[in-house]
C-alpha cells in the first residue's frame, strides 16, 4: 500500500479499490473466489423485464444497411438520420440487440451484439426520449428488451419538464444509460466479477457508440452526472419496484444528439428536474433473475460502494496526439464489408486455429484503430473525455512481415519515456519495419511466446493459437490519484473499449477475436517487467483465426 496517494481526503476509499484489485488478482498457485462449481438451479435469468409496463415493439429493420464499415470513422460528409421510431429501432440494434441463437443438445442460448465475460450479460439499456411517433406522444423513460427488440414504457416526462433536462443538450438529442446487475457474473465467476461487469460496461459503450455512427449521430459520455442522478432518473432507487429482485447499479450516461457539441468538464442535470423525474410515476416491477443466492462476495458490495461516481470534472488536452494521416500513413477510405455485416457479425472465437496469419498493414490498421486522433478524435475516442490510460502488451506469433515477439503499443506518446523507465532495462524499443509515424508500437524483444501467452491467460489455449495477442495494462494509481476511486470502473471501461475495437477490426480483416478476462495479473507484470504497482493487469485479448464448433446449430436472432 505504500504507493498510494495520501492526504486527499479519499484515501479510505482508493484503499477499499486497492484490496479489492489485490484479492481479486489470479496467481499460478490461486485463483480469485470463486463459488467452486457452477450450480446450474440458481441460474440467473439472462433477461431483465418489468412486470406490467407497457411495451412498445421496434420495427425488425430491414438487412441490408449498406454503410461500409470504414464510413462509421468518417461522419462529417453525411447528413445525420432523423431521431424518429426507425431509427431507434436501428440503434438499438446495433446497440444491445440479439444477433443469433445456437442451440446445442437440449440447450438454446442467444448472442449478442455487445460482448459479456461467459455471455452472461449483466449489462442493461435505458433511453430517455422525446415525444416520437410510434413510441408514444409524450418523452418518456424507456428499458431496452433485446429478446423481443422492444422498449418497456418505465414513466412519461411533461414537456415542460423534458425542456428543462435537456437545456444543457443540443437539439434533437436524447440520453441512453447503462446498468449493471453484478450478481449476473457473482453467480458463476465470484469476487472478480466486478471487474467484469465495468468490461462488458466498455464493451457496450463501445457498442452505443459505434451505433451511433452508423446514423450520423455523435455520443459523448457524461462523467459528471452522479451515480445518484443517474439512479433517480433511471428508476434505480424504487425499492418498491424491486421488491425480491436482483438490483441494478447505476453506471454510465451518456447523450446522443444530430449535432456536435462541446462537452462541458463536470456538467451535471438540473437538479430540481431530476428530482421531479424521480417522484413521477412508475410503472412496472423488476422480475426475479434467480431462485435463490447461495454465495455472496461481500467484497464485491465493498467495492462497489467504495467506486460511487459522485461526478468528475475531466478536461484533458489531445492536441499532442497523432492526426489520421501520421495514424494511418494513408486515411482509411476502404474496406471489405458494410458496417452492419460487421457489427451484427461480431463473435466471441472460443477457438483458433494456430495457422492463420495477418498481413503488417492489416495489424498497423488494427493498433492505429485504438489511439485517439487530434481535431477531431475518432470513433470511438471520441466518446470519452479523458487521455488513454491502457496501454497494450502484446504478444506478436503470426503477422507477416514482423518478426515474432514482445511488443508494447503505447496509447498516449507522451507516456513513451514513463513506461521505458518503468518495464524492463534490456527492451529494445524499435519501431517496426513498416510503422506509421504516428504510431508509438515498439519490438521489445524478439522469441517465440506462444506458450508463455497461453500460461499468463490462465492456460487459454486461444491465447497462443491466434495471430497475436494482447494484454492490457493501466496507469493505475496515477488515475486514482487524479481522479478518485470511482475511476477505477473507467480503467475497465477503457479496457473494454479497446476490446470493441479489436472485435469490429476482426471481423472487417475476416478473422476471429475474444476478450479474455481470466489470466495471471502478476505474470503479466513479470514478463514486461513491472516492479512499480504503479502499473497493473487489467484485461487480456486474443485475434487470430477461429475455429468453428460444428456441433452448435444457429438459428436467427428474431423471427419477422
Amino acid at each position: 500500500m505504500s504507493d498510494l496517494p495520501l492526504g486527499d481526503g479519499t484515501v479510505s476509499e482508493i484503499q477499499i479499490v486497492d484490496a479489492y484489485h489485490e484479492r481479486t488478482k489470479n496467481y499460478v498457485h490461486r485463483l480469485a473466489a470463486g463459488p467452486g462449481h457452477i450450480d446450474f438451479d440458481t441460474q440467473p435469468d439472462l433477461f431483465r423485464h418489468y412486470a406490467d409496463a407497457p411495451i412498445i415493439r421496434l420495427p425488425l429493420p430491414i438487412e441490408g444497411f449498406e454503410l461500409p464499415y470504414w464510413r462509421l470513422y468518417i461522419s462529417e460528409d453525411r447528413e445525420p438520420r432523423e431521431i424518429n421510431k426507425d431509427n431507434i429501432s436501428l440503434f438499438f440494434r446495433y446497440a444491445l440487440s440479439l444477433t443469433a441463437w445456437k442451440t446445442i443438445q437440449e440447450t438454446t442460448f442467444p448472442l449478442r451484439v455487445n460482448p459479456s465475460s461467459g455471455n452472461l450479460h449483466p449489462t442493461e439499456g435505458y433511453a430517455l426520449v422525446p415525444p416520437i411517433e410510434g413510441i408514444h406522444d409524450m418523452p418518456g423513460i424507456y428499458h431496452y428488451l433485446p429478446k423481443e427488440h422492444a422498449l418497456e414504457h418505465r414513466s412519461r416526462i411533461s414537456p415542460s419538464l423534458w425542456a428543462d433536462l435537456m437545456k444543457p443538450f443540443p437539439e434533437k438529442s436524447f440520453l441512453a444509460g447503462l446498468t449493471s446487475i453484478f450478481w449476473r457474473q457473482s453467480w458463476k465467476y465470484g469476487e472478480r466479477s466486478f471487474r467484469f461487469c465495468q468490461e462488458d460496461i466498455g464493451h457496450a459503450l463501445g457498442t452505443l457508440r459505434y451505433a451511433a455512427a452508423a446514423l450520423g449521430w455523435k455520443l459523448y459520455l457524461l462523467p459528471g452526472v452522479d451515480d445518484a442522478q443517474i439512479s433517480r432518473i433511471l428508476g434505480l432507487d424504487r425499492d418498491q419496484d424491486y421488491v425480491g429482485a436482483e438490483r441494478e447499479a447505476p453506471t454510465v450516461l451518456v447523450l446522443i444528439t444530430k449535432y456536435s457539441w462541446e462537452n462541458p468538464a463536470g456538467l451535471k442535470l438540473p437538479d430540481e428536474a431530476v428530482s421531479e423525474i424521480s417522484n413521477g410515476r412508475w410503472e412496472g416491477k423488476a422480475n426475479v433473475l434467480s431462485s435463490a443466492h447461495n454465495f455472496s462476495w461481500p467484497a464485491i458490495d465493498e467495492v462497489a460502494n467504495a467506486t460511487i461516481g459522485k461526478g468528475l470534472t475531466i478536461h484533458e488536452e489531445f492536441a499532442h496526439f497523432p492526426s489520421e494521416e501520421e495514424l494511418f500513413g494513408v486515411p482509411v477510405r476502404s474496406g471489405s464489408f458494410s458496417a452492419e455485416k460487421v457489427i451484427l457479425g461480431r463473435r466471441s472465437a472460443h477457438k483458433m486455429d494456430r495457422k492463420t496469419a495477418i498481413d503488417g498493414a492489416t495489424f498497423f490498421r488494427m493498433m492505429a484503430r485504438l489511439v485517439p486522433s487530434r481535431g477531431p478524435r475518432q470513433v470511438p475516442w471520441d466518446a470519452v473525455p479523458w487521455k488513454p490510460r491502457i496501454h497494450l502488451g502484446l504478444f506478436l506469433h503470426r503477422v507477416d512481415g514482423l518478426p515474432r515477439g514482445l511488443y508494447v503499443l503505447v496509447r498516449d506518446p507522451a507516456k513513451i519515456t514513463t513506461l521505458q523507465k518503468s518495464m524492463r532495462k534490456s527492451f529494445k524499443w524499435a519501431n517496426p519495419s513498416g510503422c506509421p509515424s504516428g504510431l508509438s508500437l515498439f519490438l521489445l524483444k524478439e522469441g517465440d511466446y506462444q506458450s508463455l501467452s497461453i500460461k499468463v491467460s490462465c492456460n487459454q489455449n486461444l491465447a497462443g493459437d491466434g495471430a497475436f495477442s494482447v494484454s492490457m495494462f493501466s496507469e493505475y494509481l496515477e488515475s486514482l490519484s487524479n481522479y478518485g476511486a470511482s475511476f477505477y470502473r473507467n480503467l475497465f471501461w477503457e479496457a473494454g473499449l479497446v476490446g470493441q475495437v479489436l472485435y469490429l477490426e476482426s471481423e472487417e480483416a475476416g478473422i476471429g477475436s475474444s476478450g479474455i478476462g481470466a489470466h495471471l495479473d502478476e505474470s503479466v507484470h513479470e514478463i514486461f517487467g513491472f516492479t512499480s504497482r504503479k502499473w497493473q493487469s487489467i484485461y487480456n485479448f486474443t485475434v487470430g483465426g477461429p475455429v468453428e464448433d460444428i456441433r452448435l446449430t444457429t438459428l436467427p436472432a428474431y423471427q419477422r
